[in-house]
């Protein structure tokens, strides 16, 4: 049964339970509002806690019982100073901040300090080290020096004496006697005396001789070039006198009051040196029958009762021009052999002075000169016998060889150029030139009179022989040839006597090419430097008597270097175990870095003849040669050990040992890098920096081609050497090889700014130049090649099994040839190089290649460089390879014949893929 609840009870429920849930609302408002001033409060009490404690008033809300009090203006109150608490905690927060990163600052500064102080304390050992390693090679210098005598290694300073000159010579008892000693007043001529030389003024003193204009003209403009000249009398060594020919036909009593009346002539001519030049074939011997008392007499003509042997001098005669290049006036010396075998033209002239013709005469039996005794022919009869047997030979040999030979005894419509006793010239010296050309040998006749040592005629067929590339065979061994003093003329001809005239033929026709060539290329030095130009043959003749008297040449020029734009001059800073890149522990020397040892031959340099019959410059005293005299190899341990440091002390090594000695078993040096640019900084500045810890590096030298300066930004890197930029006169490829004063090396390094190379290898190429030094050392090969169709050279660069040429973009050489390349070196090569802007690497090897007669040196595999991110280059250009076919072809024109050599030579390593001990180190790991 259901109940039913009444209907007032029913409505009194539904009001309660709309209370109850009013109150519940209320109340959970109210739980809302206290949880979130509860959260906020231990939050704020949660983070000052966090910072530390902080002691802060007691806020009405730590007890609950007083929730219920709260108003909303207390907690408002309350909020505000929450928020103030805190804003100063964040404040505190911030300063400690501040002084957390001003502690680490600090503790950074600490940092670098004691950073910096083990850098320099690391700096003061290495001081250190190297000042007692400079002390140890002080006193093993000093002890070399004390045990050791020690020659005066500098170049030859000027001296002069105030002192009055006491006559301290013995006259001789007649003229003819005169030699050195006891005609020469060397008193006046010091080993310092620098050989001052005066010259008189012809037009004051011999206005009645008449001097050629041409030998007037350019013996005068010689002189004055010369450097041994001074105006000043009192000072000089040697006087000389330039005379002519007697146009006014004064006797020889005139001709000696003349020279007894110069102001220094002193009563006998003592110093004084008489000049007779020849311009012509009938220039005579002006000072036979004239008592020129202690004088020297300097002429073409002499015969043997004037002739003083090492007194007087034999000059050539000057049918050239007056200075300057002459390589154009020679021939060519290929072919080796030519057209004519043996080759003669002239007539011969009786003793009573009328002209003979050979083909007229008797036949005599070719046996005459066999067991004759040949003496002094007086009458004609004698002297036409004794030359009718030297044609019979000739034309046997003519007849009866298969050579061909020309022969011509009879000039056309018998105009001869000569004097009694000789075989005149016949008149046409342009035919006589075009055989001579033609002509492997050229015969000269001496005069038949025996007493006749020397005629201007004579000296004119030697001087056409060597001109035209023909070598001259003397019959007659009786001569004097021009400067036989210092020149070896068994180089360049060939003498023989006249008894010999059988054998003549047989004689030249032992000679093989090698020496046919050998001989015409020395004949043709001689001839370009001594007999080329007027001025070469006054030099040449004070160089005579300037080497009897043991003085030295003058020094050789360097080329200014000044330091320009903002170069930097960084102070040396050694490391005896600098590491090269890419290399296996490449270790450097013990040494600091020096210059090398110059005028090794100062005072002594006039006993070596050899340089005057070599090819170079032999009037110049040069600071060093590639051409040292080489000890025994013991020498260095007993008694001449003054600059050597063997490799670990002579007992030997591997890599290490052998890296420590500077210089390894030669006296020590160090290279110089020459490097040349041209708009091109990035790159040039990145070559710089490669070289940064190189061994034996002594100095850089950059040399500024560009016009323009270089950017105001510009900074030079620190490698730890000097590096010296030099500002170009003009842009030239020719700046390349300049004498730099600032170059104190021997060895030169001359490498492209493009050329990269790693450290080993330009040391290991340094150590083979050590053993080369007249070579060129370096890494890029080439060669010339010959062309078929054109009958010419070329130049190519393809990979080859031979080699003849060493690109100076990356190599080393001797600084000599930069003297040669920039001073004696026919000047028409470096306008060539100017002309084209290419070629000036050919030209160097060309250079070198002719002095030495030697190929030059490849080492390593390379064959080229590559630089992909460098500028446009020279060798880029089209026409760069056609420029060097013809300045190949033009360089042997010049020389007068092609002077490289081939080579299949090349240079590698010696412990190279040897298995050494683990405990050694190979000397080029990489190589």
């Amino acid at each position: 049964m259901e109940y039913k609840m009444p209907p007032g009870r029913n409505r009194m429920m539904n009001r309660l339970a709309r209370n109850h849930l009013w109150l519940l609302i209320g109340c959970f408002l109210l739980l809302l509002i206290v949880s979130s001033l509860l959260c906020h409060y231990y939050l704020s009490d949660v983070s000052s806690f966090s910072v530390g404690p902080v002691h802060r008033s007691r806020s009405k809300l730590d007890h609950s019982d007083d929730l219920d009090h709260l108003k909303s203006s207390d907690l408002k109150g309350q909020i505000e100073e929450l928020r103030a608490i805190k804003a100063s905690v964040n404040n505190e927060l911030r300063q400690l901040e501040g002084k957390r990163q001003q502690l680490q600052v600090e503790i950074s500064k600490f940092h670098i300090q004691a950073e910096s102080f083990r850098e320099e304390q690391d700096s003061m050992e290495k001081e250190l080290k190297q000042t007692k390693l400079s002390l140890e090679q002080l006193k093993l210098e000093q002890e070399e020096i004390a045990n050791h005598f020690m020659p005066v290694l500098k170049a030859p300073e000027k001296i002069l004496s105030s002192e009055s000159i006491t006559d301290t010579l013995s006259p001789p008892k007649f003229s003819s006697l005169c030699r050195m000693h006891s005609c020469f007043d060397y008193s006046r001529c010091s080993l310092l005396s620098g050989f001052p030389v005066f010259v008189y003024d012809t037009s004051n003193y011999f206005s009645l001789l008449l001097i050629d204009k041409f030998i007037k003209e350019s013996v005068s403009s010689a002189f004055k070039s010369n450097p041994y000249v001074t105006t000043d009398p009192l000072e000089a060594c040697v006087f000389v006198v330039l005379l002519g020919e007697n146009a006014a036909g004064l006797n020889d009593k005139d001709l000696e009051q003349l020279l007894t009346n110069l102001p220094h002539w002193n009563g006998d001519g003592r110093n004084h040196i008489l000049v007779n030049l020849p311009r012509t074939e009938k220039t005579f011997d002006m000072f036979g029958g004239i008592r020129t008392g202690r004088a020297i007499i300097a002429q073409s003509s002499f015969v043997e009762t004037v002739f003083r042997e090492k007194f007087d001098i034999v000059l050539p005669p000057s049918f050239s021009r007056s200075d300057g290049d002459s390589w154009d006036e020679l021939s060519p010396l290929s072919p080796i052999r030519r057209k004519y075998f043996a080759s003669f033209m002239g007539q011969f002239w009786s003793a009573d002075n009328k002209v003979f013709d050979m083909n007229t005469n008797l036949n005599l039996p070719s046996e005459t000169f066999q067991g004759r005794q040949l003496h002094l022919a007086n009458d004609a009869e004698e002297l036409i016998i004794l030359e009718t047997v030297i044609v019979q030979n000739l034309k046997h040999m003519k007849f009866t060889s298969k050579d061909n030979v020309f022969l011509q005894f009879v000039c056309d419509n018998n105009m001869a150029l000569g004097f009694k006793g000789e075989w005149g010239l016949c008149a046409d010296g342009s035919k006589r030139s075009d055989i001579l050309k033609q002509s492997t040998f050229a015969l000269i006749i001496s005069p038949a009179n025996f007493s006749i040592i020397s005629t201007t005629v004579f000296q004119a067929r030697l001087y056409e022989s060597l001109k035209n590339g023909a070598i001259p065979v003397i019959i007659g061994d009786y001569t004097e040839l021009p400067f036989s003093e210092i020149l070896d003329w068994r180089r360049a001809v060939i003498a023989l006597p006249k008894p010999r005239i059988t054998e003549l033929h047989f004689f030249l026709r032992t000679l093989s090419d090698n020496n046919i060539a050998e001989y015409k290329r020395h004949g043709r030095m001689m001839w370009e430097t001594y007999f080329g130009t007027s001025k070469k043959i006054i030099t040449t003749l004070l160089s005579v008597l300037r080497t009897r008297l043991q003085i030295p040449p003058i020094p050789i020029a360097d080329e200014p270097s000044p330091g320009v734009f903002n170069t930097s001059f960084v102070p040396l800073t050694f490391e005896p175990a600098s590491q090269g890149l890419e290399t296996d522990e490449l270790l450097g020397p013990v040494e600091a870095p020096f210059a090398s040892v110059k005028f090794r031959e100062n005072f002594t340099s006039y006993i070596h003849l050899e340089n005057y019959n070599h090819p170079g410059d032999p009037f110049h005293l040069y600071p060093f040669t590639p051409f040292e005299k080489v000890l025994p190899s013991e020498a260095k341990f007993l008694g001449s050990g003054y600059g050597f440091r063997p490799i670990n002390k002579g007992e030997g090594g591997s890599g290490k040992e052998f890296s420590e000695s500077l210089g390894g078993d030669l006296p020590r040096e160090q290279f110089t890098v020459v490097m040349l640019t041209y708009e091109r900084e990035a790159v040039m500045i990145s070559a710089v920096q490669r070289l940064k810890g190189l061994p034996y590096l002594n100095k850089v030298i950059v040399i500024w081609n560009n016009p323009s300066p270089p950017s105001a930004d510009l900074r030079w890197p620190n490698i730890r050497v000097p590096v010296h930029v030099i500002k170009a006169a003009k842009n030239s490829l020719n700046n390349r090889f300049l004498p730099f004063d600032a170059i104190e090396t021997e060895a030169i390094l001359s490498i492209d700014d493009d050329a990269h190379l790693r450290h080993d290898e330009i040391v290991f190429g340094f150590r083979v130049w050590r053993e080369e030094r007249d070579r060129i050392v370096g890494f890029p090969g080439r060669f010339h090649a010959w062309d078929l169709k054109n009958k010419s050279w070329l130049y190519n660069s393809n990979y080859s099994c031979e080699l003849s040429m060493v690109l100076t973009g990356a190599a080393f050489f001797h600084k000599y040839y930069a003297y040669l390349y920039s001073y004696v070196m026919p000047q028409a090569i470096r306008n060539k190089v100017d002309e084209y802007m290419n070629c000036e690497d050919i030209a160097m090897n060309f250079l070198v290649s002719h002095i030495t007669r030697k190929p030059p040196v490849k080492v390593t595999s390379r064959w080229t460089f590559r630089c992909p991110g460098c500028p446009q280059t020279l060798s880029n250009d089209s026409s760069h390879f056609e420029e060097r076919h013809h300045c190949i072809n033009f360089f042997v024109t010049v020389y007068g014949y092609m002077p490289l050599l081939y080579t299949q030579f090349r240079v590698d390593s010696v412990l190279f893929k040897t298995r050494i001990p683990h405990d050694k180190q190979k000397c080029f790991k990489f190589i």
